[in-house]
C-alpha cells in the first residue's frame, strides 16, 4: 500500500478525533476561561510557572514524546502494518488523548497536585503511597531504556578494552553523524540554559523569543557538527546521566522551559520532513500487512499493544500532564490542545515512523540498526532528495530523534524524584525524621533514583522494553481507574474512561505476567544475570502487586455506593422492620 494514503488516513482520523471527541470531552467536564490557574495561585519560580500556550504544547509534546512513538511502532512491525496502524489511531483518539487530557484536567482542577495526591485526596492515603511507589519503580525503567537509548545512538567509537570505561577511537565516516548528533546535544543543553536566561530578564515579545530561538537553533546545530565528539557507549551513558541529574535539580525556567521551547523546532523539524517526505516520495510499504498472530514466539496479544506504547496510550505520560505542564497552564482553555492535541501529533509522528520504516523495508525485513537509526535514516533519504548533504541531513535526524528521549530523560528524573519525596513525607507533606529528611533531600532523592536507572541500563533497552512497556500501559490503566474515580466524586461523567481501563489493566497484567515467566525461563537456562535480570524480575514483581491493590482501592471507591445512597438504603429497611445483619 502506498505510504501516502495511509498517512492521510492518520491525518483524517486523528484531527476528527480532537475537533470532535476532544471537544465533546470539554463540554461533558466543563472548563473555565476566567479561573485562576495552579500556576498562577501557587507560582514560585521553581515548579509553578505560567507560561505561554506554546511552550506549555512544546513541554508536554517533547516530554511525552520521547523514543516511543518511533521505537515501539517499528517493533511492532514484526505483526504486520496494519494491526499496529490500528492500534495507534483507535488507541491514540479513545484511550491516550483522553488519559492525557483527563489527567491535566484533574490535576489543574487540583491545584495542580500529581495523580499521586490526588489519589490521596479520592481515594485514600493507602492508595496514594501504593501508587507513589508505582510510579517511582516505573521512573527507574523509564530512565533505564531511554537513557540506553540515547548512549547506544550517540556512540561512536570502538571500545579499547584496556581502559575501565574504554577509549574512544573514531572508526570513519559511518560514525560521524552519531559523533555529530552527541556535540550537538551538548551545545543545545549549553543553548537551552542561555536562553532561559534570556527569558527570565529580558522577557521578549513572542516575535524576539521566536527570532532568538530560531538562531540558536541554527548556531547549535552548526557548532555541533562543526565539532563531533567521539565517545563509546559507556562513556556516553555516563555523560547523559550526568546531564539528567542536573535537569531534575534546577528551576523549570533556566532549563527545562527553554529547553522544550528550542525542542519544538527539533521536533517540528523531523516530524515536517517525514510527513512531506512521505507526501513527495509517496513510498510503497514494503511489510507485510499482518504477519500473524505469533510471531517468534511473541503473541499480538498482549505484546502489539504494550510494545506501540507511547503512539496510541501511555501511563508515563499522565506524570508528565499532572507532574509538571498542569503546572505551567495559565488558562484552562490552553488543556485541550496541550493535553489531548499533544497526544494526537505523537500519534501522527508514530504513524510516520511506521510508514518510515515499511519505506526502508527490503524483502518484508527492516534493515539492521536500532529503530532510531532505522527511523533517522529513512527520513534523512528524503532530506537528501531535497538537496540536502547526507552528512547534514543524518546528523539533523539523529539529533532530532535524540532530543526525544533526552526531554523525556530529564522529566522523568524530576517525576521520580518527586514520586520518592511525595513516598516518605509524612501526611503534613513534610520529612521529620533524619533519616526521610535525608532521602527527601531534592539531591539525594535524585542520585538515588538515577543510581537505580543505571543499573537497569546495563542491561541494555532490548532487555528493558518489554518490561517497560507492560509497566507503561499498566500505569495507563491504573491512571484511567483514578481518573474515573475523580470524576464520578466530582459529579461529572466518567463513564467513557471504563473500557479503555478494562482493556489496558487486561492487556498489561497478561504482558507483564509474560515478562516474569520469560525471566524464569532465563534461571532454567542457566543465562540468568543477577544484577541486570535479577533487578528486573524484583521490579516486575513488585508492579503486579502494587498494581493489584492499587486497582483494588480504586475500583472499590469507584464503585461503592454514595454516602447518600446507603443512607437511604438503610432507611428504607429500618421501614421495613428488618435490621441489617
Amino acid at each position: 500500500m502506498n505510504g501516502l494514503v495511509i498517512i492521510l488516513i492518520a491525518i483524517a482520523v486523528l484531527g476528527s478525533g480532537y475537533v470532535f471527541y476532544g471537544r465533546w470531552l470539554v463540554k461533558k467536564w466543563g472548563i473555565d476561561p476566567q479561573a485562576k490557574t495552579p500556576a498562577y495561585v501557587h507560582e514560585d519560580g521553581q515548579d509553578y510557572v505560567p507560561a505561554p500556550k506554546q511552550i506549555v504544547f512544546a513541554h508536554q509534546f517533547s516530554t511525552i514524546a520521547g523514543a516511543g512513538p518511533v521505537t515501539g511502532p517499528i517493533i511492532a512491525a514484526m505483526f504486520g502494518w496494519v494491526p499496529a496502524l490500528l492500534w495507534i489511531l483507535i488507541g491514540g483518539v479513545f484511550f491516550g488523548a483522553v488519559q492525557d487530557f483527563g489527567a491535566l484536567y484533574a490535576s489543574v482542577k487540583n491545584e495542580g497536585k500529581s495523580i499521586g495526591l490526588i489519589i490521596e485526596q479520592y481515594i485514600g492515603k493507602t492508595g496514594k503511597r501504593l501508587f507513589l511507589m508505582f510510579c517511582w519503580l516505573f521512573s527507574l525503567l523509564v530512565v533505564a531504556a531511554f537513557g540506553d537509548m540515547v548512549a547506544s545512538t550517540f556512540s561512536a567509537a570502538v571500545v579499547d578494552k584496556s581502559y575501565a570505561f574504554g577509549a574512544a577511537v573514531t572508526v570513519g565516516a559511518k560514525t560521524a553523524p552519531s559523533a555529530a548528533a552527541g556535540s550537538i546535544s551538548l551545545f543545545y543543553i549549553l543553548g537551552a540554559v542561555l536562553f532561559g536566561l534570556f527569558l527570565k530578564y529580558v522577557k521578549p515579545n513572542q516575535l524576539v523569543m521566536f527570532l532568538t530561538g530560531i538562531a540558536l537553533f541554527v548556531a547549535m546545530m552548526a557548532a555541533g557538527m562543526a565539532f563531533p565528539i567521539y565517545l563509546n557507549k559507556m562513556q556516553w551513558l555516563l555523560v547523559v546521566f550526568a546531564y539528567i541529574f542536573f535537569a531534575a535539580v534546577v528551576p523549570m525556567w533556566i532549563l527545562m522551559q527553554p529547553r522544550d521551547y528550542l525542542s519544538s523546532f527539533l521536533l517540528i523539524f523531523m516530524i515536517l520532513g517525514a510527513v512531506v517526505g512521505i507526501f513527495v516520495t509517496q513510498p510503497d510499504m514494503n511489510l507485510k500487512a499482518f504477519t500473524g498472530f505469533n510471531v517468534g514466539g511473541k503473541a499480538l496479544f498482549p505484546m502489539l499493544f504494550v510494545t506501540i506504547a507511547c503512539g496510541a496510550v501511555s501511563g508515563f505520560h499522565s506524570l508528565v500532564s499532572s507532574g509538571t505542564s498542569s503546572k505551567q497552564v495559565r488558562n484552562e482553555k490552553d488543556m485541550l490542545p496541550v493535553g489531548y492535541g499533544a497526544m494526537v501529533v505523537e500519534s501522527l509522528l508514530a504513524v510516520a515512523a511506521l510508514v518510515v520504516a515499511g519505506a526502508a523495508a527490503k524483502s518484508g525485513k527492516l534493515p539492521d540498526g536500532t529503530p532510531f537509526q532505522i527511523f533517522s535514516a529513512g527520513v534523512a533519504g528524503f532530506f537528501q532528495k531535497f538537496g540536502m548533504s547526507e552528512y547534514v541531513a543524518k546528523c539533523s535526524m539523529t539529533m532530532c530523534v535524540s532530543a526525544l528521549c533526552l526531554t523525556t530523560l530529564d522529566s522523568v528524573a524530576r517525576i521520580g524524584r518527586m514520586s520518592m519525596q511525595e513516598l516518605l513525607y509524612d501526611e503534613d507533606g513534610k520529612a521529620h525524621t533524619p533519616l526521610t529528611q535525608f532521602l527527601t533531600n531534592k539531591y539525594v532523592a535524585t542520585i538515588v533514583t538515577l543510581a537505580f536507572g543505571f543499573v537497569l541500563s546495563l542491561g541494555g533497552y532490548n532487555n528493558i522494553w518489554a518490561l517497560f512497556g507492560s509497566a507503561n500501559q499498566l500505569l495507563g490503566a491504573l491512571v484511567l481507574i483514578a481518573l474515573a474515580v475523580f470524576l464520578k466524586t466530582t459529579g461529572r461523567q466518567g463513564w467513557m474512561l471504563y473500557v479503555p481501563m478494562t482493556v489496558m489493566l487486561a492487556v498489561t497484567m497478561t504482558a507483564l505476567c509474560m515478562a516474569v515467566g520469560n525471566i524464569f525461563v532465563k534461571i532454567g537456562a542457566g543465562k540468568f544475570v543477577f544484577l541486570t535480570d535479577g533487578l528486573q524480575l524484583i521490579v516486575a514483581v513488585l508492579l503486579m502487586a502494587l498494581a493489584v491493590m492499587v486497582a483494588y482501592h480504586c475500583l472499590r471507591k469507584l464503585f461503592e455506593k454514595p454516602q447518600s445512597a446507603k443512607a437511604e438504603e438503610k432507611a428504607a429497611v429500618s421501614a421495613d422492620g428488618t435490621a441489617a445483619e
